[in-house]
């Protein structure tokens, strides 16, 4: 009899309210033998299980993968190496696992890498994804806005390292959207004003957590202290005004 290998699910559980999570990644985490979700090698705390919680059953065993948060990149590969062995051991023992992860699970996601490395260590084992809600899609809907209309283009970006692949554009885009704008605030404002393109810029702290908050005022949010939790929608058109067809 061949052994029973385990499949992977790559859940993507959302911006942080726990009913933003998908019916079919309850389903998945009311099936699974082990859920797992990545935590700082510096804290035992993981934002997505803690937003997965009440949709994950009492005598199912959740477990953290630390991950260093480093620019050293052979220790970043050790962890990742590891924490993919970690997981196909769970799989090789034919246990079926889940791995959660913030948001969609393959948009600017921990769970893309983990992927690839699970895939390399074990390529017959079986890896299915569950796409999650975005943190610009759950902001756009407290916003009341419209990310992208007829013929208009939406960009996402990540704010990592500021504002340059925005002035990089030639021919920019209705709306554009800095996820990870955290320490670079400053940056992503001054090349959305430098564009002269964008006169509705809005920043959300924190999306669909209780310390939720929406700033309009983006020179005010700039002297603040960053958040990690900040994402901007900046657009050609204001909130309610509709794309020209």
């Amino acid at each position: 009899m061949v052994p029973k290998i385990g499949t992977l699910y790559g859940i993507g559980i959302g911006p942080g309210d726990p009913d933003l999570v998908t019916l079919k990644a309850v389903k998945v985490l009311g099936q699974v033998d082990r859920v797992f979700a990545a935590a700082s090698t510096k804290n035992h705390h993981s934002l997505a299980m803690s937003i997965a919680r009440p949709h994950i059953p009492d005598t199912t065993p959740v477990e953290l993968l630390h991950f260093p948060m480093t620019r050293d990149r052979s220790e970043t590969r050790r962890a990742w190496e590891a924490n993919a062995r970690r997981i196909v051991a769970e799989l090789e023992a034919g246990r079926d696992a889940a791995f959660l992860t913030l948001g969609d699970s393959l948009t600017y996601s921990t769970f893309g890498y983990l992927m690839a490395h699970v895939k390399a260590a074990a390529p017959h084992v079986q890896v299915l994804t569950v796409p999650g809600i975005t943190s610009y899609q759950a902001a756009a809907s407290r916003l009341n806005t419209t990310l992208v209309e007829g013929e208009g283009s939406l960009m996402v970006l990540s704010g990592a390292m500021g504002g340059d692949r925005l002035r990089a554009l030639a021919d920019k885009p209705e709306t554009v959207v800095f996820l990870k704008a955290y320490r670079n605030m400053e940056d992503i404002c001054a090349a959305l004003e430098e564009s002269g393109e964008y006169p509705y810029c809005v920043a959300v702290k924190n999306c669909g957590h209780p310390s939720e908050e929406i700033v309009v005022d983006l020179e005010e949010l700039c002297r603040q202290t960053p958040d990690y939790w900040t994402l901007v929608i900046a657009k050609k058109n204001g909130p309610h005004e509709p794309t020209s067809q």
